[in-house]
């Protein structure tokens, strides 16, 4: 089994990247879609939140208001120094968890949008960086996703910055193109992960 951690900064296509890499057959563990599972109704995970951050971060039905949430962490780093002290070892436990379920030869692809920043690099065989230009992640959340420049700004500044990602990186995939040219290097990545896996690299 080879453990991949595969990271990027919002907006540089690391979604894209990872369904690319599921399509030839990789196993993939989300760490944004744990980090949701672990804060739902009812979740000793969302009671934490709600004691830490007061009723006002809940909708009506009684979940998680995460753009409630969101607005208050990516504004103050003792804030969202708080959530992720509550969210990643749950996020941990649970990964470790579905990773021990692979097989040998498997190729193990973690998901991990905070990797750098958590200094989570040493627990892969193998860090994947993709890689864009400030300049193109913020145009993507702004036209792509609809995010206020603004607010864009502050979530990409809450993040590792670009050089740090890059230092981490045993591989990288420049994704500053169309997706057109992301596919072929992806593929040309997975060939690279499956020889590995295989012991053959």
């Amino acid at each position: 089994m080879l453990k991949v951690g595969l990271t990027g900064g919002i907006g540089a296509g690391k979604s894209e990247v990872s369904r690319l890499l599921v399509s030839y057959g990789a196993v993939l563990i989300d760490a944004d879609r744990i980090a949701r599972e672990v804060v739902e109704p009812g979740t000793p995970g969302l009671a934490a939140v709600v004691e830490a951050f007061g009723d006002g971060v809940l909708t009506g039905e009684g979940a998680l208001d995460r753009p409630k949430l969101g607005s208050i962490v990516f504004a103050d780093p003792d804030r969202l120094a708080t959530l992720n002290a509550i969210v990643h070892p749950l996020v941990g436990a649970r990964s470790a968890e579905l990773q021990g379920r692979a097989v040998p030869g498997d190729v193990v692809v973690h998901d991990v949008p905070l990797l750098t920043e958590n200094g989570l690099a040493p627990l892969y065989d193998l860090v994947v960086v993709v890689d864009a230009s400030p300049e193109t992640q913020l145009d993507r959340l702004v036209r792509l996703r609809g995010m206020a420049e603004s607010e864009a700004r502050a979530r990409m500044a809450a993040q590792a910055t670009r050089a740090q990602r890059l230092a981490v990186a045993d591989v990288v995939i420049d994704n500053n193109g169309p997706l057109d040219a992301l596919e072929p290097q992806v593929r040309k990545v997975w060939e690279e992960l499956e020889r590995r896996a295989a012991g053959t690299a």
